[in-house]
């Protein structure tokens, strides 16, 4: 491994309250069990620091009023419906109207159930188990 990827500092499960789990060591990989529920293995040389992330109750936070996710930097969403047939493929229409097609982006890509993942990617050799397989670790 280079020297550059063991100074790169912590890159998995960083969010608040998440946590994973080892569930097996190698003598090369260490199986890691996301908080996605994807099992995964991690170079067994890896430096790693044992517990959970603080502040867990982030996401119970309830926000209270649209400026206070604004001081966070989130910005607001317009659903693609609502808009008119010049800026969403999914506007325009008499009043209310569903939409008529799949859901997707403002550029015309599906948003729901499209694999985006490409499968010549060298890290999904190290993907045990995908976080949506039903089946269970043998």
């Amino acid at each position: 491994m280079s020297k550059c990827a063991l100074a790169r500092g912590g890159q998995i499960s960083r969010s608040a309250g998440s946590v994973c789990q080892l569930m097996a060591v190698d003598d090369k990989y260490a199986l890691l069990k996301m908080p996605s529920g994807e099992v995964r293995r991690v170079p067994a040389e890896c430096m790693a620091t044992i517990g959970q992330v603080g502040n867990p109750i982030t996401k119970a936070l309830c926000p209270a009023k649209a400026g206070r996710t604004r001081w966070l930097g989130r910005r607001g969403h317009v659903r693609g419906v609502v808009k008119n047939p010049v800026d969403h493929p999914m506007g325009g229409g008499e009043g209310r109207s569903s939409g008529g097609r799949h859901p997707c982006t403002p550029w015309g890509k599906i948003t729901k159930g499209l694999k985006t993942r490409n499968p010549r990617k060298k890290s999904t050799n190290l993907i045990v188990r995908r976080r949506r397989d039903k089946t269970q670790l043998a």
